[in-house]
């Protein structure tokens, strides 16, 4: 009998065995980094909605599309990613004269969260409705 060429059962089994080694640790922390960058973004287009309705009150004196009609304007970023996509963050407004409190709803795979949805006031003050709160969330 002659030497054959190939790999062992034993090989292939300690080859599968390392891939899923490997697999257990780079598969959570790629989620991980994704769920982060779809949370600054969301927190991004937050803060940039907010300079654009400070610019309309500058404008015309209220946050709403008429004095007491309680409409937002339309904002300049409503969901995200905006090339596109599965959608991560739905975005609105709520809106009085002289108050605005924008949220970003999460959604599809940023539904389970631990940041939840992210809130931002007139007066900037952040919030996060999941379990990590929003000192924390805005802060990742």
């Amino acid at each position: 009998m002659g030497y054959t060429e190939g790999f062992t059962l034993i090989e292939l089994l300690v080859t599968v065995a390392i891939l899923g080694i490997l697999a257990a640790i780079a598969i959570p922390s790629y989620r991980e980094y994704i769920a982060r960058a779809n949370r600054a973004e969301a927190k991004s287009a937050l803060l940039e909605n907010a300079q654009f309705m400070e610019r309309y009150f500058m404008s015309n004196g209220f946050y709403s599309t008429a004095k007491n009609s309680g409409v937002a304007p339309n904002l300049p970023i409503t969901s995200l990613p905006q090339s596109g996509g599965a959608q991560t963050y739905g975005i609105a407004a709520a809106v009085a004269n002289t108050t605005f409190t924008l949220t970003a709803t999460a959604m599809n795979s940023m539904a389970a969260d631990d940041c939840g949805n992210f809130t931002l006031t007139h007066t900037g003050v952040k919030g996060a409705s999941g379990a990590l709160g929003a000192a924390e969330c805005w802060s990742r």
